[in-house]
């Protein structure tokens, strides 16, 4: 198995002229630790001196459920503390009663549980956190659970929910303390940023009531209204934070580090979960677009530009981290260069 490098540079490179994106950074790696990486564009094109660097820092936008809540929830499955096909209700005193009681974790990881597909909290809950929990855990379903996969953001902020609820922890320090801290992920963190990590932070879309572009504050929405933290999305990381991570999951029985996931977590999320229903899934991890069940490339993406690539058959990964979203949220641009770099990537 091989990769073009020459072709990769080339793409990406025709991604900054087209302004897709005005930077990406992007790595190749298996088990052993990265291959391939590199940067192309500017940081900001408001200062064009400044380029892109692989040790850029990126709003991870829904990359989030993946490296907080995915990691968080598959430690507490390891741990024996979660059972998966239990429904909420008989462990979860916060959602006894209400509709989500009968809902499992299993549902909420493959996008079939039936909540609401838009989040709206401030719309229908107000700005006040803990009110805003409480009506996420007692909010009507949109759907009878297992009926249809639907990707809905509400599935990864009930999961950060239960894993604080099960932990006993903020989701940001059970993320810390059993994923990011034992890989070694240090520049990965929940914002709003420090200085001198909002300072090499990509910026992302214009905030209109400051008029200047979110740099080192979550683009999204739900995550600011919650002071940051949420399952939902607020994670900051780079390019070698996601190297790390994917090269464990990648062979966690012979790596040095010891997350509080391994390799039966993997092993079962990257695998369909969903039965006949379409689209597939795993567990929060999907099928890459144009790709074949043999192939067994898994992805998830991040509304701010951001995607990472892993398939265990092959024993590669891939990420590609852009700020596509300062130029705007149309997707279609950066899903060719996302599908033409997978491909250069896992051929």
């Amino acid at each position: 198995m091989t990769y073009d490098r020459d072709r990769i540079e080339a793409l990406l490179d025709e991604g900054v002229r087209d302004k897709v994106y005005p930077g990406a950074v992007w790595a190749v790696g298996d088990a052993t630790g990265v291959l391939a990486q590199g940067a192309t564009g500017v940081l900001d094109p408001d200062e064009p001196d400044v380029p892109m660097r692989t040790d850029t820092v990126f709003d991870a936008a829904s990359l989030t459920k993946i490296l907080a809540v995915w990691s968080s929830i598959g430690a507490l499955w390891e741990d024996g503390t979660l059972d998966l096909d239990q429904p909420l209700g008989a462990f979860w005193s916060e959602v006894a009663g209400h509709p989500l009681a009968a809902v499992t974790a299993q549902q909420l990881l493959t996008h079939t549980a039936g909540v609401p597909l838009r989040a709206q909290l401030k719309n229908l809950y107000g700005t006040k956190p803990e009110e805003i929990r409480r009506g996420v855990l007692r909010e009507q379903l949109h759907r009878a659970p297992g009926e249809a996969v639907e990707y809905t953001d509400r599935a990864a902020l009930i999961l950060g929910y239960l894993a604080e609820h099960l932990s006993g922890q903020p989701l940001d320090q059970l993320a810390t303390t059993r994923a990011w801290h034992p890989l070694g992920m240090a520049s990965t963190r929940f914002g709003p940023l420090p200085a001198d990590l909002a300072a090499r932070c990509a910026p992302t879309e214009l905030d209109q009531d400051t008029d200047t572009h979110l740099k080192g504050v979550a683009h999204d929405f739900s995550a600011r209204l919650l002071g940051g933290v949420c399952g939902i999305a607020g994670v900051f990381t780079v390019v070698d934070d996601l190297a790390a991570f994917l090269r464990y999951m990648l062979a966690p029985a012979t790596s040095s580090w010891r997350a509080g996931f391994g390799s039966k977590w993997a092993t079962c999320s990257l695998t369909k979960q969903t039965g006949d229903l379409q689209p597939a899934r795993g567990l929060f991890w999907h099928p890459a677009p144009g790709t074949t069940a043999e192939e067994e490339v898994w992805v998830h993406y991040g509304f701010t530009g951001t995607g990472m690539w892993i398939s265990p058959i092959d024993g590669r990964w891939a990420v590609l981290l852009t700020n596509k979203l300062y130029y705007s949220r149309d997707r279609e641009l950066l899903n060719g260069v996302r599908n033409a770099f997978r491909k250069l990537a896992f051929t």
